[in-house]
């Protein structure tokens, strides 16, 4: 009796510990399958996450804001330019243009507004432009086109290594103003050269000085006439007849605006007029070595475009115009008095007829 009660006790104890073990395991597997639920969970959250984050940046937008000191074919033409190079660039960017129109209260306007609306990138087409800028802001980044002597003018500490929150495109090529007089002095024979420019543009000048350098070099003698606005452009163009043999108006923006004023002056008197960029050529002037203004303002565009995706301004050198090239007004020449040379026709990349 005593060996069948023991065998009952020990059969009892072993099925208690049998059903012990299933309840563990049991536990475990939901434990388990609890775990790899969590950590499922945890990839989709990241994955989620990660997808928002591209999401977020491939919808990034950035405000820039365009200012530009008067409204010329040039200028224009640069500005059409840049805006083009960041709408290919792919970037969401969204533009605030304004126009200083020649007026130095509208450039402090121009620029504290873009600094209210917290514009990410200032665009500043010339040079009294870009200098408000820079006098306005040490934190957006600047990119200028259309400015002669950007290190001259203290808006980057040289071309190579600009080193602050500025920099951009210059519209002076190496070599256009020693070609400009060459061609006056040998081709059409002047001895002596008029520039009217504003003395208050800092571009103009450096480009005389230039010039004077040129004019110099080539043995011939260059007279002044200065102007303070657009208005005053007819009346010193004026003050030069009879004094010089040909016109030289370089890329003065106050002169520029009101060219027109001196193309009458030069038909009028028989004075050719050379001038700084090309699109004065197509306006009437009679020649020019110069470049395209749009591609020195795609060029900033490039730049800026770079600077939104994280360059820092102080480490992109200003870029130069890589193509100089003459282009002669054979409409012009004759409204001006200038007899045609046959060699002309293979020395010009381009003639408007």
């Amino acid at each position: 009796m005593m060996e069948k009660q023991k065998f009952l006790i020990i059969l009892a104890a072993f099925f208690l510990l049998l059903l012990a073990a299933c309840g563990g395991g049991q536990n475990g597997e939901a434990d388990g399958a609890e775990t790899e639920s969590t950590e499922t969970e945890s990839t989709d959250t990241d994955q989620t996450s990660e997808t928002e984050e591209a999401t977020n940046e491939n919808d990034e937008s950035y405000l820039v804001g365009v200012s530009q000191i008067v409204q010329h074919p040039s200028l224009d033409n640069a500005t059409e330019g840049f805006k083009a190079a960041l709408e290919e660039s792919g970037l969401n960017v969204e533009f605030d243009e304004q126009n200083a129109q020649g007026d130095q209260n509208n450039v402090r306007n121009i620029v504290n507004n873009f600094i209210s609306s917290e514009a990410d990138l200032i665009f500043a087409n010339a040079t009294p432009m870009a200098q408000g800028a820079l006098a306005a802001t040490q934190d957006i980044p600047v990119v200028f086109t259309s400015v002669t002597d950007p290190v001259g003018a203290e808006l980057v500490e040289s071309l190579e290594a600009p080193g602050g929150n500025v920099t951009g495109t210059t519209d002076l090529a190496p070599d256009a103003m020693q070609k400009s007089v060459d061609f006056m002095a040998n081709e059409l024979g002047a001895q002596s050269i008029g520039m009217v420019y504003s003395a208050g543009e800092q571009n103009s000048v450096r480009q005389v000085e230039l010039a004077q350098a040129a004019a110099k070099e080539a043995g011939v003698t260059i007279e002044e006439a200065t102007v303070a606005t657009s208005a005053d452009v007819l009346t010193s163009a004026e003050s030069l007849v009879g004094k010089v043999d040909a016109f030289y108006i370089v890329t003065d923006n106050t002169v520029v605006s009101a060219l027109e004023s001196v193309i009458q002056v030069a038909e009028d008197n028989g004075i050719p007029l050379f001038v700084g960029e090309l699109d004065s050529v197509d306006r009437g002037g009679f020649g020019g070595f110069g470049f395209s203004y749009h591609d020195i303002g795609y060029a900033a565009g490039e730049m800026a475009a770079a600077i939104l995706e994280g360059e820092d301004p102080a480490d992109v050198p200003v870029q130069t115009p890589q193509s100089l090239k003459l282009t002669l007004n054979k409409g012009a020449a004759e409204r001006m008095g200038v007899e045609w040379k046959d060699e002309w026709d293979d020395l010009a990349e381009d003639i408007i007829e």
